[in-house]
């Protein structure tokens, strides 16, 4: 029997053998350099067609996860060089296998692209960044209502942003964000920061200053990625 996706859409047959087989991989069952079954193997093992493994591995291969070979089982590739934006998708989708060190990654990443896109938002739409930020002082002070805020403000100032490849990329982090928002904010200090950073954007954003309103995430972003780095040290040294 196949799985139901959203709104009642069956999941094909193929979609559910790429989604174990990319587990697999990113649980190191199947190691980089190493191979996977042979196909014949692989239908056996599932209990599927060999079209339907054929086709999860023509897709697995479209996304850098493996290279195919006629008559031979394919390659796993080394994914963080080989993959694409659609590889980074599959991780997250995998998230309970994500590591701290990939949401170090990911933390990262924020402070390339949030100063851009909220300088932009502020620059295009000022009166609706400060709308977004207009009611801080309803913001209750646990982990939960933390995340949902911080999602939805980075959500909005990425729509309010021209560009609108800023927010292809914030929604492929959906699900994902709120659970690492969750663990971020459980953290009293973390949430302090945090409410200091957006009274912070209020200000600059009251101001129209687009520029310093850049400043202003980049710092919070890079002080985020040094608390999380601070919490996984003290964790590790537990």
């Amino acid at each position: 029997m196949t799985a139901e996706k959203k709104g009642g859409k069956k999941e094909r047959s193929s979609d559910q053998i790429e989604m174990k087989l990319i587990k697999a991989i990113l649980t190191r069952e199947y190691p980089t350099g190493g191979t996977l079954r042979p196909e014949r193997e692989l239908a056996e093992y599932y209990g599927v067609g060999r079209p339907t493994v054929r086709e999860a591995l023509q897709r697995l291969e479209r996304d850098g996860w493996i290279t195919v070979r006629k008559g031979h089982p394919a390659i796993v590739n080394d994914y963080w060089h080989q993959g694409n934006i659609m590889t980074l998708v599959h991780i997250i989708q995998n998230q309970d296998d994500v590591t701290d060190e990939f949401i170090s990654h990911l933390l990262e990443l924020r402070i390339s692209l949030a100063p851009v896109y909220i300088r932009n938002a502020v620059a295009a739409h000022q009166p609706k960044v400060v709308a977004l930020l207009a009611n801080l002082d309803q913001l209750k002070p646990d982990a939960d209502s933390y995340a949902a805020f911080d999602w939805e403000l980075q959500k909005n100032l990425t729509r309010l942003s021209p560009n609108p490849i800023y927010l292809l990329i914030v929604n492929s982090f959906d699900s994902f964000y709120l659970n690492m928002a969750r663990k971020y904010f459980s953290i009293p200090e973390h949430r302090e920061a945090s409410w200091h950073y957006y009274h912070e954007l209020l200000n600059v954003a009251l101001q129209g200053d687009f520029i310093e309103a850049e400043r202003v995430a980049r710092k919070a972003m890079e002080k985020s990625l040094e608390l999380w780095r601070n919490r996984t040290v003290m964790e590790q040294g537990k």
